[in-house]
């Protein structure tokens, strides 16, 4: 079944549907990483795009029910260079083509995705349309034109949760009674956590969990006021969609919550936090999506090999605070990636050390977080 992807540049790459008819609008970029496809695809920070794999070969191992970072599908659509139809691994439940049509996200394949990602890399990451009805490429740049932009745009509302949640054995479980007859579990020796949702995934849950820690995970319209009733021991501020300058309420609450508790930030939560201890955030060109990205701890001089998934950077520069201090940069753009505070226990890095790319390199970032709540006891 023939498709058409349009980018809003005029550009139309070609290729040919896996999961049937199907038409979706959304920013297209790229991620480089060689295995993984199912937590990219249930990431909520891919919320509002479409993306294509560097790696030639997708689907080789199928999809799984433990293997997910949401409970749904998070992308607009899946492009890749050939789809491997018959998965062989032990794990492997079901393929990932019935995965993607059971959820109704278009899959595609036979699309030049070298190409593709050269041409987001010297352009920039970009609107685009896919379809396989409207064949017509001046009309699919036009959808693509007249599709949402990302700037701005506050995604977070889409994939935040509507009410809270106490996490407990690797799975969310409703709170009985709602809030206001909440108590924390009697746990001695385990720090009380507030986990905001901005669209967390699961594997920082379960790393937080794994360390002996109670999660509330919280929606990301939560106020100050709520996490002060609920005294958790720290705060963290999760990954998430699109521009954190989009999101007025989240940076409010935030800036409440500094020096009230330690704050620890991963990607969306790190901008978040940068922008509510006074500093901006602007958009990067194409972004960085993929398990090889080089970051330097500058405290201990070691490079990790880390996990990213981000459109938008904090500008250091912006950020006037003479104790704020960089604490992590990326090798390859040496833009921001990891800020702390050298009088307030606050701690927050731009990249997923939950994600195991190393796969190992950048887990101590949780133990982190457990001795600022320790030294806060």
């Amino acid at each position: 079944m023939k498709a058409l992807l349009a980018l809003e540049d005029g550009t139309i790459f070609h290729g040919r549907s896996f999961t049937g008819h199907g038409e979706t609008v959304g920013e297209m970029v790229f991620n480089t990483s060689m295995s993984g496809y199912q937590e990219i695809l249930t990431d909520p920070s891919y919320c509002g795009q479409m993306v294509t794999m560097t790696y030639p070969l997708i689907g080789s191992y199928g999809v799984n029910e433990e293997d997910v970072e949401s409970d749904r599908i998070q992308v607009r659509a899946l492009l890749v260079k050939e789809y491997q139809e018959y998965p062989s691994n032990y794990r492997s439940q079901r393929s990932l083509a019935d995965y993607l049509k059971t959820n109704g996200i278009p899959g595609v394949e036979g699309i030049d995705t070298r190409a593709l990602t050269k041409h987001i890399r010297v352009q920039g990451a970009m609107k685009a349309a896919l379809s396989t009805r409207d064949l017509d490429p001046d009309s699919l740049v036009e959808k693509a034109q007249h599709a949402p932009d990302m700037v701005g745009r506050d995604l977070v509302k889409e994939v935040t949760r509507d009410e809270p949640v106490l996490w407990q054995n690797g799975r969310p479980a409703k709170i009985e009674g709602g809030l206001d007859h909440f108590e924390w579990p009697e746990k001695p020796g385990c720090f009380r956590v507030v986990a905001m949702d901005y669209g967390v995934k699961y594997n920082i849950l379960r790393s937080l969990e794994d360390r002996g820690c109670t999660v509330l995970v919280m929606p990301a319209g939560t106020k100050s006021e709520s996490i002060n009733r609920l005294d958790p021991d720290g705060l963290f501020l999760s990954n998430g969609p699109g521009d954190p300058a989009a999101v007025p309420y989240a940076v409010e609450t935030i800036r409440d919550q500094i020096g009230r508790r330690p704050i620890f930030g991963i990607c969306l939560g790190h901008q978040l936090l940068g922008l509510a201890l006074g500093g901006k955030s602007f958009k990067l060109k194409f972004g960085h999506r993929g398990g090889n990205q080089p970051v330097k701890d500058l405290k201990t001089g070691k490079v990790e090999i880390t996990s990213q998934n981000h459109g938008f950077c904090v500008d250091m520069e912006s950020l006037k605070d003479p104790d704020i201090e960089l604490s992590h940069i990326n090798l390859n753009d040496r833009t921001l990636e990891g800020l702390v505070h050298r009088k307030l226990p606050i701690l927050s890095v731009q990249y997923h050390p939950e994600a195991s790319p190393g796969p190992h390199d950048a887990s101590y970032l949780f133990d982190r977080f457990l001795g600022l709540m320790m030294d806060d006891a």
